[in-house]
This record gives structure tokens, C-alpha cells and sequence, in this order.
């Protein structure tokens, strides 16, 4: 009777939020998933139970090659872009510059604007107008005497550069990581090092950065699932374009334009996948770490 008294209170106080969660997460997954696995391929259609044709037929799609294409470099630049600028913003903090507080307020500052916001700034300053009709960036490239740029609508590399306004926002919050990362290590061994002969840069290389593998793997899991269903930031920049298209812009494109609602439900459905490929090794890594 003790026992219930002592557990019943907290469940009663957290049942309206596992209710939530399971109608509006996980029963949305599970609705989203059988949508995907029938040939309702039009808003009238019965749609009947065709299990997974629809993952497999997705894959004879020319566009739906190249929207992957897109989210793999844009991944790959983004992730990349984000951990080396964070690394690098959270090393010079860390050595202890002059208004440190200050540069760090200026660094986060991006995170806490939307990507819709970020991308409408970028819009412009990646505008790909060239001579006289030149803004932004190009402006700028023009009156130093570089080369102006075509930027996101470039047909080979317009999805790295879709990437750097993502690069600008999410490298302060990188940056916010692995200085509390550096922060962590003690001196102790810092200086143990130093001891036994090791140079600054030895230091930093056989001590403080194999204690950063989880601040990094924390990074690139929550850094990974942001860039492979981006949405917005691609909007606001370029808007449905098949030059910029990404997985869960096809997804609208079949689902409010195609009126395809079997297509774009298999479209979440890898995009789900892929998430969980990210997320769930990192989940059960994290479970394991503290059972230890």
C-alpha cells in the first residue's frame, strides 16, 4: 500500500504526456507506415494493402535519386562545416580570449533565430545575379575583384552552399558543446602531460580530444538528424525547386501537389528510417554508458 502511494502520484502526473506521445507520435508513425504500404495514390483511392511495393518502386524515380543525392551532401557539408567552425570557435574560447562572454552571446545568437528567418537572409545574400544586377554576397565579391557565384543554383555544388546557412546557425550551438567538453577536462591531466614531455598540441591530441568522443558523437547525432530532414531552411532559401530538392521537400510535392498520399507517406518513411539509423545507436550507446 506504501509502495502505491509513493508511485502512484508520479504516474498519474506523467499519463496525459504517454498519451500524448503515443497518439500523436507513435500512433502517427504506425498510421503513416501502413499508409505507405498501400496504393492509395490518389485522395479517392480504398487503398489496398500492397506491403513494400512502394518502398521498392520509389527507387525507379530518377527524382527521387537525385533529392538523396542532395540530402547526402548537404549532410555531409553540413555536419562537417558545423563540427570543425564549432570545434575551432570552442578552441579559441577556451584559450581564454578577451570578452569571452561577449563572442560567445555573438556565436549562439543564430541558434535562436528559425531557419525560416536564416533562410530568407541567405536568400538574398546568396542571390546568384551577377554584374550590375549583383546583391549580397556577389556585390561584395565584385567590388574586391573575386569570382561571383551562382551559389544554390549551381547544378554540381548548389547543395553545399544550401548547407552554409545552416553551417552560420548551428556551429554556435557546436561550439556551446564542446567548450563545456573542454571545460570538463582537468588540468590535472593537462598538466601530467605536459610532464612527461608532451607538447601543447599533444595535449590537446592524445588527452583532450579522446575525451571529447561523446560531446563529438552528441554532435554529429543531433547535427545528422536536423540535416537529413531539412525542410524550411530549403523553402525559405529556394523554395520547390528540383535544383534544391531534398526528401521531405518531395514529400510535400507528392502529398499537396500530386495528390499522392501513398507516395509521400513512403517518402516519410525513409526519412523516419534514416533518423533512427542516427538516433537509435546513439540511444542505446547512452543506455549502456549509464548502467556502468
Amino acid at each position: 500500500m506504501r509502495r502505491a502511494r509513493t508511485w502512484l502520484p508520479g504516474l498519474l502526473l506523467v499519463t496525459p504526456s504517454i498519451i500524448a506521445i503515443a497518439v500523436f507520435v507513435y500512433g502517427m508513425l504506425g498510421w503513416n507506415f501502413r499508409l505507405a504500404m498501400t496504393d492509395k495514390h490518389s485522395e479517392v483511392a480504398e487503398g489496398k494493402f500492397v506491403g513494400l511495393k512502394n518502398f521498392v518502386d520509389i527507387w525507379d524515380l530518377p527524382r527521387w535519386h537525385l533529392s538523396v543525392n542532395h540530402a547526402l551532401m548537404f549532410t555531409v557539408v553540413f555536419v562537417g562545416g558545423a563540427l570543425l567552425l564549432g570545434w575551432f570557435l570552442a578552441f579559441l574560447m577556451e584559450k581564454g580570449i578577451r570578452g569571452e562572454a561577449t563572442f560567445r552571446s555573438i556565436y549562439l545568437f543564430p541558434m535562436a533565430v528559425s531557419f525560416i528567418a536564416t533562410g530568407i537572409v541567405w536568400r538574398w545574400l546568396m542571390n546568384s545575379g551577377t554584374g550590375e544586377q549583383a546583391v549580397g554576397l556577389n556585390r561584395l565579391f565584385a567590388a574586391i575583384g573575386l569570382p561571383q557565384w551562382e551559389w544554390f543554383r549551381d547544378d554540381d555544388w548548389g547543395m553545399a552552399a544550401m548547407a552554409i546557412p545552416a553551417v552560420w546557425q548551428m556551429s554556435g550551438y557546436v561550439m556551446a558543446l564542446f567548450l563545456a567538453g573542454f571545460r570538463g577536462v582537468p588540468e590535472e591531466l593537462r598538466e601530467a602531460a605536459r610532464v612527461d614531455g608532451c607538447t601543447e598540441w599533444g595535449v590537446y591530441r592524445y588527452v583532450v580530444l579522446p575525451l571529447l568522443r561523446p560531446v563529438t558523437l552528441s554532435a554529429l547525432i543531433i547535427l545528422g538528424h536536423i540535416s537529413l530532414k531539412v525542410f524550411d531552411l530549403i523553402m525559405a532559401v529556394s523554395g520547390k525547386q528540383i535544383i534544391t530538392d531534398v526528401p521531405a521537400v518531395f514529400m510535400w510535392v507528392a502529398v499537396f501537389d500530386s495528390h499522392d498520399p501513398a507516395k509521400g507517406a513512403t517518402i516519410a518513411s525513409y526519412i523516419v528510417l534514416s533518423v533512427a539509423i542516427f538516433v537509435v545507436p546513439y540511444l542505446i550507446w547512452s543506455v549502456r554508458k549509464e548502467r556502468r
